[in-house]
Order: C-alpha cells, then structure tokens, then sequence
C-alpha cells in the first residue's frame, strides 16, 4: 500500500471553465435520498451544498411526511416525495418510486438523516448492488448498509456494485464495516486502503481526511475542529455528488470536495470562529471557496 499523498494546491483537481452556450443539463443532474420526520435539514443541507457546488439540477427525494419541510428551504431545490413508514422514514416500497427519477441522474447521493430500520437495510443494499450510476454513500446510508451485510455475517467485498461507489464515513462508522472494528486511526487508514477497489472510493473523514481508491490516496488539509458540527459530512455529501455529476473522475471529485469542503470552514471561521460555526456556514462559503480554486 502506497503511503497518502499530502494535497498541496498544485495537486487539487480543477472544474473545466462553462462555455457560453452551456445550460443547467451540462453540469450534472443529482438525485439526494435523504431525510425523514425530525431530519429534514440533513437532506436540504445535501441538496443545497450540491446547488452551491455547480451542480445543474439537484432532486431531493425524501419522505412524502417532510417533503414540504425539505422544499421550504430553498426555491431551487427540486424535491420528489417516497412513500414513508409510519415512523415518518423512507420506505422500502420507495424502491421502484426512485427507478423513475434515478435513470436521469448523472449521481445519486443516499442516506444523511434517513434514520434507520430494516426495510431501509433492503433499500441501501438494493441501490448498493444495482444502480448504475456513481452513488455517494453516507451518515445512515452506511448504518443501514453495514447493518445490512452484519445480519447476513458479510462483508462489503461481497457486494459486486454495478457503478462506481463512494463512501464517506467517519471512523465509527467506517469500524462497522470491519471483522476487527478495533484500531486506531493509522489502523483504520490502512484498512480503508484495503477495503477501497477501483469501484469503491473511501472517504475516512477526520483530522486530515484520506481519500482512497482505484490504487491512489491523498491526505486533505483545509479544515479546521469547528467544523466538527451537525451537518457538516451532509454538506460533504451534497459537495461530492455535485462534482461527480459535473464530470470529474470519482477520486479527483472526492479530492477537490474534501478541499473545497475544508477551505469552506477555514473561511468561516474567519467570519464566525470555530465556536459559532454551524453547517450553513459552509455553505455560504462556497461560493468564495470554488472562486480561489480557479
């Protein structure tokens, strides 16, 4: 296993410049699965740090119960109401409800605030397996995974996906994954670099994230502990998927969005500090952030 590059500007994947006679189908068309009663914000987070990171068109899908909660954040958000449990979550008779608006994607995104349960272990191992699109992969998304593969004594090897798959775990997520969920965080790097192929990219969030896969991984160093908040990996997320569905490759995507991601924070906390930081921080520096990696 190669050691992590450490990210320096030079390295950090750029967007092509838009031509002139461009229109939103150019820049990728995102499908986010997420949400549920109470979590609605995971998924408008997602939805909007995938607008403010160029995507064309962003659909959240969400729970019929919190669609309206979801809609109501931003005007540009598209949303698709899925037929919920009674707990107010997602389905799993959503499946075939998706297959009408997953086809269009040029990504899909699943899992931040979807909760947990059975019916959504089916799901995410459905989509994991049979989607053909790349697939960002995250927060409860991977619970409802790695629960899925747990009750059935296998591991993510045993899934051969059809499509490229990222998954953006942080370490406690990512130990659920593993036969020996012990480590600490260079174990749980080497481990990462294990699990990765070049259908699976992994994204160890942390300190320092590592991207990982297709043979190659890199350290990111923008970021700062305020970013340690609430809805920060959906807003990754929602970054990841945009850039993915702009055209870059599935590790250059991962790449610039740890980035971008991270100078996003370093950029709040010169407006607000780290104490103070909340994910729509990041959002709103987004904008500046792209701007300095042109």
């Amino acid at each position: 296993l190669k050691r992590p590059k450490l990210m320096n500007r030079m390295d950090i994947p750029v967007l092509p410049p838009r031509t002139d006679d461009s229109h939103k189908g150019d820049y990728g068309r995102v499908v986010i699965v997420a949400g549920s009663v109470g979590m609605a914000g995971a998924a408008a987070l997602a939805g909007m740090s995938a607008l403010r990171s160029g995507a064309g068109l962003v659909t959240v899908a969400t729970a019929k119960s919190c669609q309206d909660v979801v809609a109501g954040f931003h005007p540009a958000l598209m949303t698709v109401g899925l037929p919920a449990d009674d707990s107010g979550r997602i389905s799993v008779d959503s499946y075939a409800a998706l297959q009408t608006h997953v086809p269009a994607a040029d990504c899909l995104a699943i899992g931040p605030g979807m909760g947990q349960s059975s019916e959504l272990q089916n799901l995410l191992a459905d989509v994991y397996a049979a989607a053909e699109m790349p697939v960002v992969i995250d927060a409860d998304g991977l619970n409802n995974l790695s629960g899925r593969l747990a009750s059935q004594n296998a591991g993510l090897e045993s899934i051969a996906p059809l499509g490229p798959r990222v998954l953006t775990p942080h370490p406690g997520e990512f130990r659920r994954f593993l036969s020996e969920p012990g480590g600490d965080r260079p174990a749980l790097e080497l481990a990462a670099q294990r699990l990765a192929s070049a259908a699976v990219t992994i994204v160890l969030k942390g300190f320092q994230s590592m991207i990982t896969g297709g043979g190659h991984s890199a350290h990111n160093l923008t970021g700062n502990p305020g970013m340690a908040t609430a809805g920060s990996g959906d807003v990754l997320t929602g970054i990841i998927a945009a850039l993915i569905g702009q055209g870059l490759s599935i590790f250059d995507a991962c790449v610039l969005a740890c980035h971008v991601h991270g100078l996003a924070g370093d950029l709040a906390k010169l407006q607000v500090g780290e104490v103070g930081l909340v994910a729509t921080d990041l959002i709103d520096q987004l904008p500046e952030a792209f701007l300095r990696q042109q």
